[in-house]
């Protein structure tokens, strides 16, 4: 079976080609997403790596200048943000302890503040899929419901319900149905499958936060000990 899409095309009506045309847009855009956040988390995944090798041993050691600048070398991990966000205003803080507040409970709030900015970044134009996903089956109803109008005018205008009569409207109806489908399924797919990809990033985020919150307040409950040991003494 062979189906001459040049002479359906050239049979649909006016609405209907601007139907089609809608439904090619959404599948564009749909691809532009897809791609770009694809090679978006190729690029944060091989260097959130790269940064983890390099940043393990100075964390253990918890030099924390170091750290900082090795984080900030790393503009696309979304970890190596988080790191160089909470420990430069770790550093602040203690260094400058005038303020009412713990510095760990400030490089908490920075965390927090920062988690929620990158979540924003990971999950940047994934309502564009979500979107065609719930709107393109309806917008191919849509011409599916112009193409059957068509093939009742057609028999309006021949008088008769043969098959030539329809058969131009019951083509362009099913083809808008088919390329409504065909626009929807790939971008609620993809959408399900950055969505997961996007979710562990945010899993591994939260830990690695966690992680050097923990060492933080370790670090700072020593310095506060060894700070009225200090005070004690003299």
């Amino acid at each position: 079976m062979q189906f001459d899409f040049g002479h359906i095309w050239g049979s649909m009506g006016l609405v209907s080609k601007l139907i089609a045309f809608g439904l090619v847009l959404m599948a564009i855009a749909s691809i532009a997403v897809v791609i770009e956040r694809l090679i978006a988390l190729a690029r944060l995944t091989r260097e959130t790596r790269s940064f983890a090798r390099e940043a393990k041993p100075v964390m253990e050691a918890w030099e924390i200048t170091k750290l900082i600048k090795i984080a900030e070398s790393y503009k696309i991990s979304a970890i190596a943000r988080v790191v160089a966000a909470a420990a430069g205003r770790y550093q602040r803080a203690t260094e400058e302890p005038d303020g009412g507040v713990a510095p760990v409970e400030l490089a908490r709030r920075e965390v927090a503040r920062k988690r929620e900015a990158i979540s924003g970044d990971l999950r940047r134009g994934l309502s564009v899929l979500a979107s065609v996903g719930s709107v393109a089956p309806f917008v191919g109803l849509l011409g599916t419901v112009v193409g059957i109008i068509t093939a009742f005018q057609s028999i309006a205008t021949t008088g008769s319900g043969g098959l030539g009569a329809v058969s131009a409207g019951i083509s362009e109806a099913l083809i808008e149905t088919a390329l409504g489908l065909v626009v929807a399924i790939p971008a609620v797919l993809f959408f399900n499958y950055l969505s997961t990809r996007i979710a562990k990033v945010e899993q591994a985020l939260e830990r690695s936060s966690g992680e050097l919150l923990d060492e933080m307040e370790n670090v700072h409950g020593r310095i506060s000990s060894d700070h009225r040991v200090a005070q004690a003494a003299a």
